[in-house]
């Protein structure tokens, strides 16, 4: 049953297995940003707004919760790193796929404890910012390191600034033939517009998830993180096992 997403994760990359993955991993971080904005009151998956909250707060003299996600959006990142370079030290097939499993466990914890962890908002409210924080840290640098920076998927900022420059140059009159003339990417033009469709509809799906079924509507997420790095990480399981 996991032979079709096999080549998600893998080590032998190409750019369609980057954009699949990347299309997933956009879904999944709309609906975990606009779910965790319905559950905690702020975004979690940028950092321009929090560098901009933490500069904000830090004038006002209230710059701990803000400066805490920022630092654990850059743990995640740096978590991701390490595990994927201790993975390919290992030839692990699942060392793309170690920091999505993270991701996945730490979505099953928000899922399944959030309502839990919401009647102490007080105390868990910081808590929970932080974790999706990282959360997001994690896979932003999945896929960044696996697409060689090409592909990006916790936010849409950069997306639809190409996106937009990519348009610009598509409606562009060439009114001067013997000028050199203006030609859009159209493969860059798809993939920017297929990331951030997949992001908003990720969103979509988040906050309706949320507003209907509460925490609890982030499994189904974790499940697809775990679908897609589940074969390579069997695979190593089996070959550690009869090394």
């Amino acid at each position: 049953m996991f032979e079709p997403i096999r080549g998600f994760t893998s080590l032998k990359r190409t750019p369609q297995a980057d954009l699949k993955l990347g299309t997933v991993l956009a879904f999944v971080a709309g609906a975990t940003n606009a779910g965790g904005f319905l559950a905690v009151g702020q975004y979690t998956s940028h950092m321009t707004g929090m560098v901009s909250s933490l500069a904000d707060n830090l004038v006002l003299g209230q710059f701990v919760l803000a400066g805490a996600a920022v630092l654990a959006f850059l743990l995640g990142a740096m978590s991701t790193a390490w595990l994927v370079n201790w993975g390919m030290r290992l030839q692990l097939r699942s060392a793309y796929g170690l920091p999505l499993l993270i991701e996945a466990a730490l979505l099953l914890v928000f899922g399944i404890f959030g309502a839990a962890m919401s009647l102490w908002h007080t105390v868990f409210l910081p808590v929970t910012v932080v974790l999706l924080c990282y959360i997001m840290g994690l896979q932003n640098a999945v896929i960044t390191k696996i697409s060689q920076a090409r592909i990006r998927t916790t936010h849409v900022t950069g997306l639809v600034t190409d996106l937009g420059i990519e348009l610009g140059k598509l409606l562009y009159v060439n009114r001067h033939p013997e000028m050199q003339p203006v030609r859009a990417d159209r493969e860059r033009l798809r993939v920017h517009a297929q990331l951030v469709i997949s992001f908003l509809l990720g969103g979509i799906a988040g906050a309706l998830g949320f507003k209907h079924l509460g925490y609890i509507s982030t499994v189904p997420l974790a499940i697809t993180l775990l679908l897609l790095v589940m074969r390579p990480a069997l695979d190593d399981w089996k070959r550690l096992r009869a090394a």
